[in-house]
């Protein structure tokens, strides 16, 4: 299954459109949780102006009172077609869908629907912080399955891993693209991890919010198109690609066997999306992808930057461009900080980043850098962070 994305983005490169000091009269998490001397490229916030089809969507909401409750199928229509041109996948059928209020609650709701309390929940670890967080706080029990070299999926863990459940009822919570590596699994690898998860009657719930920001070329795969996933669960958004994680709205998606499990959500939770948020993130999976275009294209160039950067004042990090989202994951052990670096880059650099601890085994001694800023940005934070060491 191939990407398909325009050549030549018609829009701007969106990376390029803010000022710092535009940057810092925002007042949500990224900008109001550290002080004004403090460099923050660290929580999943993109420094970015929303795209022109999701503005306006809003703003005629507003001029036109729409800020009810959400109705209709529209951005399951607008899903549906968007998997269909960008992925070449003609199998998300929107009778199979339901929104929830975000991909994590989206997840939980899932994981209720093919778990109870007490059963295991695997994740691969280093993973996003939340899996953990929520996992736990339902009442489930978290299992690592860590993942293997060049940060893919461990077949060979994750056998041994479901072998280990017993045969009760049990989840495997994959993050696909992967949050932090940026790993984008391959259809031989979902496939191969269908037929475990089968054998050992283990259900499949997919986070695949990063998955419009897949590079170009990168081919992701949703991990329902691929044989034997049929009673597989999905959680997609606009969300991430688009910056739009103030306006609540994520869809859960069912493969064919998994359609009565879909059914049995309860009503109330779809009491929760933004009707508002369900507008924007039909803008912009219907009309923004021009503006996903550009700001792919500005993603590579600064993947490419912060790889020349690092090689040339912070050479001991370790870093690999992703093939996905626009998360960077620094292997910083061999500069001697510990492990916890993050607080190093902090307190000296004042530059925040996320420390590698919370994703799990095989966090420590890591950071995950934001690079979804302009250049400017990421080379005052690597500047920041060599000093911090030198």
């Amino acid at each position: 299954m191939t990407s398909i994305h325009q050549e030549n983005p018609v829009e701007p490169n969106p990376l390029r459109a803010l000022t710092l000091d535009q940057l810092r009269r925002r007042t949500s998490m990224k900008w109001r949780t550290y002080p004004q001397d403090v460099l923050p490229v660290w929580v999943a916030e993109m420094d970015v102006p929303l795209a022109a089809p999701v503005v306006r969507a809003v703003t005629d909401a507003m001029t036109l009172g729409d800020t009810g409750y959400p109705a209709g199928t529209g951005y399951a229509e607008a899903l549906a077609a968007f998997a269909a041109g960008r992925w070449g996948w003609h199998g998300l059928d929107t009778a199979r869908t339901a929104i929830v209020p975000d991909v994590m609650l989206g997840v939980v709701e899932m994981l209720r629907l093919v778990t109870g309390p007490g059963d295991p929940v695997v994740v691969n670890s280093p993973v996003y912080p939340p899996f953990y967080q929520f996992i736990e706080h339902m009442d489930r029990r978290v299992v690592e399955a860590p993942l293997g070299p060049g940060g893919r999926l461990d077949l060979d863990v994750l056998a041994d891993v479901f072998r280990g459940l017993g045969g009760g009822p049990a989840a495997h919570l994959l993050c696909s693209p992967h949050n932090p590596t940026g790993t984008v699994h391959t259809a031989g690898e979902l496939t191969a991890l269908t037929r475990l998860a089968e054998r050992y009657g283990v259900r499949v719930v997919a986070d695949e919010i990063h998955a419009p920001l897949t590079a170009p070329g990168g081919g992701f795969v949703p991990y329902l198109s691929v044989p034997g996933a049929e009673r597989g669960l999905s959680l997609m958004s606009a969300s991430k690609a688009w910056n739009l994680a103030g306006l609540k709205a994520a869809l859960a998606v069912a493969g064919p066997g998994a359609a009565a499990d879909l059914a049995r959500l309860p009503e109330e939770v779809s009491h929760g999306p933004s009707h508002v948020g369900v507008l924007a993130h039909t803008a912009a999976l219907s009309d923004g992808t021009a503006w996903l275009d550009a700001l792919l294209a500005g993603l590579d160039e600064n993947r490419r930057l912060l790889a020349g950067l690092l090689d040339r004042h912070l050479p001991a990090v370790r870093y690999r461009p992703a093939e996905a989202t626009y998360l960077a994951w620094l292997d910083c052990r061999a500069l001697g900080l510990g492990d916890d670096p993050a607080e190093v880059f902090l307190t000296r650099g004042r530059v925040a980043v996320n420390p590698g601890l919370p994703f799990g085994t095989g966090g420590a001694g890591h950071v995950r850098l934001n690079l979804a800023t302009s250049p400017e940005v990421i080379t005052e934070a690597v500047r920041r962070m060599a000093a911090a060491v030198g």
